[in-house]
């Protein structure tokens, strides 16, 4: 069977590689690490914990697991992996007083595996929300490593696609030592797929644990001073966006940009900044993007395109309402948890099936604006002017209960989720 895998991946891999090639901005400073190929980690008498985080989202996530593990286990290393280009640099530069070293996680065949595993030589191998790579997991059973799933998500649709493949998935997760969920309903489908019961727990989410750090309440002022961020205008965000989400959402805005409110665009992935920046000028709006010079232009800009990596949750304090991305499309959403945090006014499309248990609490408890599916371009700009103008641009009290709403949800939520997973690595470690 995993000869198989190998031969999928590795046929996926080809199909991939022109992409590769076309996007070495993307790939090329992480695909020497990824085979292999890593600078030599000094072995001394500590035990070592390899913590791995996709992207972005999950380095953020990780943050208060990073100090809960520091303080459980400071006889041991910690090294943390990303897979791509901004969360390596995210966590890089978050984590560099912390982590004994930080790398991009091998590609997934045998030989890559095996030189990053003789490399670092992990004790406890944890993986952050749900990144099953059969070939590492396997890998790192036979060299004598725990591995863990912390934080855990499985979607409904990714259930589907695995258990296409259940006989296998359920070989791969049997290497697995230990699997802490975010909620109930992720559990099920784990254990569904071959996680025995008694590896199971569940917590809550990390992100209700995130924390404010010190740079970035000095970062959310140098935003409020150098844009003069005020009550008159308010600033709407749009965060995490994916092509078109930023069209739309400006479509909806047509009037009332400059006027009654000012916008801060995020988009998810960077490759993307310049694409926005090339759509902004073609809507003749002023825009300044976050990372040109400041200029006496900067205080009148209707739009602000933040083109940084890791400045998002800096931003939230100075928003009235959220607009949460990868929602418009078929993509599955973003997560909420971060505007929630802050109180603010969030909205989200109809496509939200990556975050499907959250946003169904948050809609339970009047928490979130959800609008609903539409098949043409001016029906979801109708329905976003709606949302962001008509029901809460317009209507402070209700900007302010649903901002309230949503950060009672995430206090009742937040179970200390760090604390409880580092019991549980304690018991696992122990055995």
């Amino acid at each position: 069977m995993y000869f198989l895998y190998s031969l999928a991946y590795s046929i996926g891999f080809l199909l991939m590689l022109p992409a590769f090639l076309l996007n070495r901005q993307k790939y090329a400073s992480g695909f020497h690490e990824r085979l292999g190929n890593y600078p030599e980690f000094k072995q001394d008498d500590r035990k070592v914990i390899w913590l791995h985080c996709v992207s972005v989202g999950e380095t953020n996530a990780a943050r208060p697991l990073v100090d809960k593990l520091s303080e459980a286990f400071p006889a041991h290393r910690l090294i943390i992996s990303t897979t791509t280009k901004t969360g390596q640099e995210l966590a890089r530069k978050i984590f560099q007083d912390k982590a004994n070293a930080v790398f991009y996680f091998p590609f997934d065949w045998k030989f890559s595996v095996r030189r990053a595993l003789r490399n670092f030589k992990p004790t406890l191998v944890l993986l952050i929300e749900t990144e099953i790579w059969p070939r590492f997991i396997h890998e790192a059973k036979l060299c004598g490593a725990k591995t863990a799933i912390v934080n855990g998500r499985l979607s409904e649709n990714s259930f589907r696609r695995y258990s296409k493949v259940r006989s296998f998935m359920s070989r791969v997760l049997g290497d697995i030592d230990l699997a802490v969920m975010q909620a109930t309903p992720d559990a099920k489908r784990i254990q569904d797929l071959g996680v025995t019961a008694a590896k199971i727990c569940v917590t809550s989410n990390l992100k209700f644990e995130t924390t404010t750090a010190s740079t970035e309440n000095a970062l959310t002022e140098q935003f409020r001073e150098r844009f003069l961020l005020t009550s008159d205008k308010p600033l709407i965000v749009a965060a995490s966006t994916h092509e078109p989400e930023e069209r739309w959402i400006i479509e909806s805005l047509n009037g009332e940009l400059g006027s009654s409110c000012r916008l801060l665009i995020a988009p998810r992935h960077p490759e993307r900044f310049e694409d926005v920046a090339k759509l902004l000028e073609s809507l003749n709006y002023s825009f300044i993007r976050r990372t040109q010079a400041e200029t006496a232009d900067d205080i009148n800009a209707e739009v602000i395109l933040l083109d940084s990596i890791g400045e998002l949750r800096a931003v939230y304090p100075l928003a009235e309402i959220v607009f949460v991305g990868g929602s418009l499309i078929p993509h599955g959403g973003q997560s909420v948890i971060e505007p929630a945090l802050h109180g603010k006014a969030i909205v989200t499309g109809p496509y939200t099936r990556n975050f499907d248990t959250i946003v169904k609490e948050f809609l339970e408890n009047d928490a979130i604006l959800q609008t609903p599916e539409q098949r043409h371009d001016y029906e979801i700009t109708e329905r976003l002017y709606e949302a962001l103008v008509n029901y809460l641009l317009e209507d402070e009290k209700r900007r302010r209960r649903l901002g309230e709403n949503a950060a009672a949800v995430v206090g009742r939520s937040n179970r200390d989720a760090s604390q409880l997973t580092i019991e549980s690595l304690k018991s696992l470690l122990s055995s």
